[in-house]
């Protein structure tokens, strides 16, 4: 057993795992530790806790001391640098002439590295700009390209919701998003609508996604509670019908009733029509039947009768066959049988001369 705390950097980035030591920490504390980049100093957002030795991340770091008022003092001091850097960062891109888009300037703790993290539509060749740079700080100088959605995360910024972003307060990491998410929510497929201000899906589209699982049942529900499906045979306040729709969100579903009518109807208010092994039928309500989950791809079997019940009620049954202008197959065939083939054209000649 080994005792590690999680150790994070910035306010909403990534919680690194570091061994305690012998120190004894407490959630809040600032620390000194060694990383890939040089010393910095981070926030202890994990209290100290025993882990299996077989769950220690491989070559684990050791805090290296608490962080004091001189340490944090000098962490003010590097941030005053980074605003510098990158003012005369952004002059050295202009002078060059460079197409790319400064976004945020981070100095280490121990001043042994200075990063510079941009975007850009394509590849820039920035090894002056680093030669420059270089000879005006006298460190080491390293440029990033970064996405859009780093770049929201970075800057930060306010969501259509009236909040700031999520990926700048509270997101470690950026997980998958796609437009099946939104479709499964009922929600609009137009891209200006449902995208962030980094022109990518938002991030809140995950966090009901999980909440739509596969036909139509919700996870965080019990199982005993039922909700209907399409083509389900129901009864409700005006008749009996079947269910065409049903909105997750509203708890509601839309009927065609037996009579052509359309009816929108709570799930509680609607009873479902079942068929027990001696034929009869019985109700039940919707909120006490327990359907069995279907697995993915698995299609809705329909009743063998259906197509039967169709022809008891005379659809399509009185119409004669309509006679088709064309033969077997969908093509037009000749007198003898056999398919006529279409006629080709001759080439038309060259108009152009090499006069």
């Amino acid at each position: 057993m080994q005792t590690v705390v999680g150790v994070r950097f910035k306010s909403a980035g990534k919680i690194y795992t570091f061994g305690q030591g012998r120190l004894s920490l407490i959630e809040g504390d600032y620390v000194i530790v060694e990383t890939t980049r040089g010393m910095e100093c981070g926030k202890v957002v994990v209290a100290p806790h025993d882990v299996p030795d077989e769950a220690v991340p491989p070559h684990l770091r050791v805090v290296h001391r608490r962080a004091d008022a001189s340490d944090r003092a000098r962490v003010e001091e590097n941030r005053a640098r980074e605003i510098e850097a990158r003012t005369v960062c952004e002059e050295k891109i202009r002078q060059l002439g460079l197409k790319m888009k400064l976004v945020s300037v981070e100095l280490t703790f121990d001043l042994s590295k200075m990063l510079f993290y941009f975007t850009a539509d394509g590849r820039v060749d920035f090894r002056q700009l680093v030669r420059e740079l270089a000879g005006v700080f006298r460190t080491r100088i390293e440029l990033r390209q970064i996405g859009v959605r780093d770049e929201a995360k970075m800057m930060g910024g306010m969501g259509c919701c009236g909040r700031p972003l999520c990926c700048a307060t509270f997101l470690d990491d950026f997980v998958p998003v796609s437009i099946r998410m939104a479709k499964e929510q009922n929600l609009s497929l137009n891209p200006t609508k449902i995208s962030g201000i980094c022109g990518r899906l938002m991030c809140c589209l995950k966090y009901e996604s999980e909440g739509y699982g596969c036909g139509g049942c919700m996870c965080m529900k019990k199982k005993e509670e039922y909700i209907p499906a399409q083509n389900d045979r129901v009864v409700a306040d005006e008749g009996e019908g079947r269910v065409v729709s049903v909105h997750e969100q509203r708890r509601t579903a839309t009927i065609l009733l037996d009579d052509g009518k359309t009816l929108v109807s709570a799930w509680e208010d609607i009873v479902r029509v079942e068929e027990d092994d001696e034929g009869t039928m019985r109700l039940m309500p919707a909120a006490c039947v327990e359907r069995p989950p279907r697995e993915r791809g698995e299609r809705r079997q329909r009743p063998a009768n259906r197509r039967r019940e169709r022809g008891e009620r005379g659809e399509r049954s009185d119409r004669p066959p309509r006679p088709s202008a064309k033969g077997e197959g969908g093509k037009r065939r000749t007198q003898s049988g056999r398919r006529s083939r279409p006629q080709q054209r001759s080439p038309r000649p060259n108009t152009f001369s090499d006069e």
